[in-house]
């Protein structure tokens, strides 16, 4: 997956895409003066098959668009985020998801991951929340969950193939 922001993004938001690409194997860009259509082209360019763009409300990361690299919406989720600094110790192409949130599992597609029902180590947790939709939390190759954690405020969008 490209990773790529809004215009003119703030640090909090560059470094939330970089954090993210890091902890999911995907590919991060500065989007500069590009458009969606060279976004998309991109994301080709790169051996990426979907898209994600991140938009910021203050400075900080508040919607996470997905893309097909044909332009398609698949998924649009309003989030908070809270991340750490410390080394986030993740192996992303043994990387799988735990999903307790059904409307959630199309991540498994866009991220090209397999979902499965539980892992020890190296996976991404898609669990229920009180207070939002869901939080999504990484869990590092030794077991560990890291500060790097995702709250799901809204579901915007989701495809309906």
């Amino acid at each position: 997956m490209l990773i790529s922001t809004s215009r003119k993004p703030s640090q909090k938001t560059r470094k939330f895409c970089k954090n993210l690409a890091h902890a999911t194997g995907s590919t991060s860009v500065n989007r500069g003066k590009m458009n969606m259509r060279e976004l998309l082209l991109k994301a080709i360019e790169v051996d990426e098959f979907n898209l994600a763009i991140v938009n910021e409300i203050k400075g900080n990361p508040s919607r996470i668009s997905f893309y097909s690299n044909r332009g398609e919406l698949l998924l649009s989720i309003l989030i908070g985020a809270s991340e750490g600094s410390e080394k986030m110790n993740i192996a992303p192409s043994q990387l799988k998801i735990v999903s307790e949130v059904d409307k959630l599992n199309i991540l498994k597609d866009i991220l090209d991951m397999d979902l499965v029902d539980k892992a020890e180590e190296n996976y991404i947790l898609i669990a229920k929340s009180d207070d939002s939709v869901a939080k999504i939390n990484f869990i590092n190759k030794f077991g560990d969950k890291i500060n790097f954690q995702i709250n799901v405020k809204k579901l915007l969008e989701v495809s309906n193939d």
